[in-house]
């Protein structure tokens, strides 16, 4: 099969899939939107004719089969319920799965026979016969029926109750179901016995939720999900505490792995490498134009080196500079693809979880026609799924606990872009629990990600921005109700190596808005160089507020700072951070003082050196996620040099 076909084939099928499952949303939400059925059943229709013409007959059966299902609700023949609407999302997924087969291997091995009997079978028997894919995989409040395991501990009876992923732990995930006997104060005992389980494991989750527990509400028992080398191990720690009488154990990895493969196909959405981009013809044009002068200069030139004619190649090369400027803004502008081809998945990945979760969410779009990088916008997919299901999962309360609070039963998250100047913002706000400050300083303190005496001049802003910090990448909920903290400090990286940046607000109680930064392209960074002993590093400039000399420094507690506005801004040592010899003594050197809105710290340096624009590269490896570095530049001598993360430093 042609290359060419093939490749214009599936790029079709995918923006018709995203299509397709946003028009079935709108349907979901409003079954009597006409226009969103119109819409759904073209796309179907058209999916179904262009498998047929490229000889997939699987999938095209199946999307005869979702078109017919489509056919009867359309005439008002079949109702649009939730169980209906989740077997014609599972053929649309299994439909996707398909064209990533043909992507891949250039044909699909999927098996459609049971996906699409079970949409004839409610083609002819109607409503009642369709079974919810989210009833087979369970929500979060549904346990794991007979998959429990039988170890050493004896713990054959204890119920897995938790979503918690196996990936969170270092170990396993051990299930202790724990009696701390008769107790007048049972949240008070129940609260001393988790401490001092923690003395010896990670607590990764609890049933009932940890503040439950806490305050009481449980009967006779509470599971602990611990990270443990072994349910023996467990067994025999926890017999040795007092506050608890006693508790029977069992090794669920293997149950939660099996839960996490069988919710996979309903909430485990990805979004692919964008590889394609649809370029106007005037943009090509233009290239061309520029290709021709490009030629024609360096002939000139050659033939002005030829000649010994220094002024006549000094002119050609300021030629040369202009055209390869025009060039780089043309190609760089042929790169740019509009936002909504990333989050246009999103509207049904907040469905699928929220519908796991047991939520009602309403999910917002703005600003989806904002042009960004291919690159940068294939970067960010990950880290906005990511800030958007903790928006979902950790955010959003249960409808009951929102009526509860006063607040409306369905919760909001909205995704807004904008653009400013040759930058994009996006922000993924939610009405949620929100979260607390005071804990973040705690845990600050606890995983020695701040000093107290730092912590105290912080604002409540940069103390929100610390759930971006490494330190706070565990599976510890940063409160009882939201585990923001995990994996956020992916997100930043991830961001800053796009030279883009990311913060938190937040209300506690109202909800919590995560802002992202970024460049429209991939644009060369102007870094400003300093030496620190033998070393040299790169600090951006737009991280730069002022430098001055380290003699302008004073002793607040013991610690070094400097006076700014009336701010104290903490000295951190560049040569004790990154433990380099040879650096000048504390009195001597300079400070760079970073911009507030970064971070209010100063950098202390032997010298600073020029500004220089260079081409960051992410760090790599085992230096990737590197705390304090955000990546390298290689230089015109050919030396490389590490550029400075001012935010994780």
């Amino acid at each position: 099969m042609n290359d060419q076909y093939l490749d214009a084939f599936i790029r079709e099928s995918e923006e018709a899939i995203t299509e397709l499952n946003n028009s079935l949303l709108d349907l979901e939400s409003d079954p009597e939107d006409t226009e969103a059925m119109e819409s759904i059943f073209r796309t179907a229709h058209t999916l179904k004719g262009n498998f047929g013409a490229m000889g997939f007959d699987d999938a095209s059966s199946l999307a005869h089969a979702i078109e017919d299902l489509l056919d009867e609700m359309r005439d008002g023949n079949m109702p649009v319920t939730p169980d209906v609407m989740d077997l014609i999302f599972a053929g649309v997924d299994k439909i996707e799965a398909i064209v990533s087969e043909i992507e891949e291997h250039g044909e699909s091995r999927t098996d459609v026979d049971e996906i699409v009997d079970d949409l004839r079978t409610v083609l002819e028997e109607g409503v009642e016969a369709a079974e919810s894919p989210a009833d087979d995989t369970g929500g979060s409040d549904e346990t794991v029926d007979d998959q429990t395991d039988t170890d050493s501990s004896g713990g054959e009876d204890v119920p897995v109750e938790t979503n918690v992923s196996p990936d969170t732990a270092d170990d396993s995930v051990i299930a202790a179901e724990i009696d701390i006997g008769d107790s007048d104060m049972l949240g008070v005992d129940a609260m001393l016995a988790i401490e001092a389980v923690e003395d010896y494991f990670e607590v990764l989750d609890a049933a009932p939720q940890r503040e439950a527990v806490e305050d009481g509400e449980f009967s006779d028992t509470f599971t602990l999900y611990l990270d443990a080398e072994d349910a023996g191990t467990v067994d025999n720690t926890l017999s040795g505490i007092g506050k608890i009488e006693s508790a029977e154990t069992a090794d669920v990895t293997d149950a939660l792995s099996e839960k996490s493969g069988s919710t996979s196909d309903e909430t485990e959405h990805k979004v692919d490498e964008i590889k394609s981009v649809r370029v106007d013809v005037d943009q090509l044009d233009d290239l061309h134009g520029l290709v021709e002068q490009l030629v024609t200069s360096r002939i000139k030139l050659r033939r002005a080196v030829e000649q010994d004619d220094l002024d006549g190649a000094g002119e050609n090369l300021n030629e040369l500079d202009k055209i390869t400027a025009n060039l780089q803004n043309t190609v760089m502008d042929m790169r740019l693809i509009p936002l909504k081809k990333v989050v246009g998945k999103f509207p049904r990945l907040v469905r699928d979880l929220s519908r796991d979760l047991g939520k009602e969410v309403d999910f917002e779009i703005e600003g989806e026609d904002i042009e960004l990088d291919r690159t940068i916008l294939t970067e960010i997919s990950d880290p906005l799924m990511h800030i958007l299901r903790n928006s979902v999962d950790h955010g959003i309360e249960p409808p009951e606990v929102r009526e509860e609070k006063g607040k409306p039963r369905t919760g909001s998250v909205e995704l807004r872009a904008s653009r400013e100047r040759d930058h994009v913002i996006i922000q993924v706000e939610d009405d949620g629990a929100g979260l607390d400050v005071e804990a973040i300083r705690d845990k600050a303190i606890e995983k020695g990600v701040r000093s107290p005496e730092e912590l105290e001049a912080m604002d409540d802003s940069s103390i929100y921005d610390l759930v971006f910090h490494p330190g706070f990448s565990t599976a510890d909920e940063v409160t009882d109700t939201s585990g923001r903290g995990v994996g956020m400090d992916v997100v930043h990286d991830t961001v800053t190596q796009l030279d883009g940046s990311v913060n938190v607000e937040s209300t506690p109680g109202e909800g919590t808005t995560v802002s992202l930064r970024l460049p429209v392209t991939m644009a060369i960074v102007k870094v400003l160089f300093v030496e620190v002993g033998d070393e040299e590093y790169g600090i951006p400039l737009k991280n730069v507020d002022e430098i001055t000399r380290a003699d302008d420094r004073k002793q607040v507690n013991g610690k070094d700072v400097i006076k700014h506005n009336d701010e104290i801004y903490p000295i951190i040592q560049l040569g004790e951070t990154f433990d380099v010899p040879g650096e000048t003594a504390n009195g001597d050197g300079m400070l760079v003082r970073v911009r507030e809105s970064e971070r209010q710290v100063a950098l202390h340096c032997d010298s600073v050196n020029s500004q220089e624009e260079v081409v960051v590269k992410p760090l790599e490896g085992i230096l990737s996620g590197t705390p304090g570095l955000s990546g390298t530049a290689v230089l015109g001598d050919g030396n490389i040099v590490h550029i400075l993360d001012v935010v994780t430093l």
